[in-house]
């Protein structure tokens, strides 16, 4: 069976969510049969590779929030990680681009490397101080400490239309998918589950595509789980 995930690594509920499937994955009995291919989403395609921002101020700037409501939403994430055991700077951190990412991660994918890699993107985008946006040369690192061969994923770097279309491609699937959020989960081709549900929830769509032979059919949708769109990230309550 296939699970392919759409996602952008500038997303925190793709971070989250990502663990919440594989805790949901790693207690499922046909787990050695399951393959995860992730594919790539861009929640702001239109910035330019060399404009970055801090996060609270694109969140004030892009979405209307008040720096107070930036900060609290950050802090509410930064403990639905932490309740997944990751690691998240509430503060400091930065915004930008995200294509040559999903180019080295579709060069990832053909070497085998692909979960390798994004889960280092993340954690670097997320936990760690250093920037991943404007700097190849990190990325060149991250793609090093996944496994990749660093003049190879340097070479990607360089050539701006190395894997651009493997990236615009799975950007086409989501829009006729229906998907105009991550993370946007496609288990077989069967069933859909969008945003960051709870283990249980994904454990269950496991166990419902694994049986069944239905077309795609969305489990949960974006009202109940926490998910990243055009118009921003979902909130955590308090």
């Amino acid at each position: 069976m296939r699970v392919e995930i759409w996602s952008d690594i500038a997303c925190p509920w793709c971070y989250v969510g990502k663990a919440r499937f594989e805790k949901a994955l790693a207690a499922f009995p046909h787990r050695d049969d399951v393959e995860v291919v992730h594919r790539s989403f861009e929640l702001d395609p239109g910035r330019a590779k060399g404009d970055t921002a801090p996060v609270l101020a694109m969140l004030t700037k892009k979405y209307g929030m008040t720096e107070e409501q930036a900060r609290e939403g950050e802090q509410r994430l930064g403990e639905n990680a932490a309740s997944e055991g990751l690691g998240y700077r509430t503060e400091g951190r930065d915004h930008g681009n995200t294509f040559d990412m999903h180019r080295l991660l579709h060069l990832a994918k053909e070497r085998g490397l692909q979960d390798e890699l994004i889960g280092l993107f993340y954690r670097a985008n997320f936990a760690e101080e250093r920037s991943v946006f404007g700097d190849d040369e990190h990325l060149v690192e991250l793609a090093a400490a996944a496994g990749l061969d660093a003049d190879e994923a340097r070479a990607v770097l360089a050539d701006p239309e190395k894997y651009a279309a493997d990236v615009r491609a799975d950007e086409r699937e989501a829009a006729e998918l229906g998907a105009n959020g991550v993370p946007f989960f496609v288990l077989d081709r069967k069933y859909g589950v969008s945003g960051a549900q709870p283990a249980d929830v994904f454990a269950q769509a496991l166990e419902q595509a694994w049986g069944s032979h239905a077309p795609l059919t969305t489990l949960a949708d974006g009202a109940d789980g926490d998910a990243c769109g055009p118009d921003g990230c979902a909130v955590p309550q308090a």
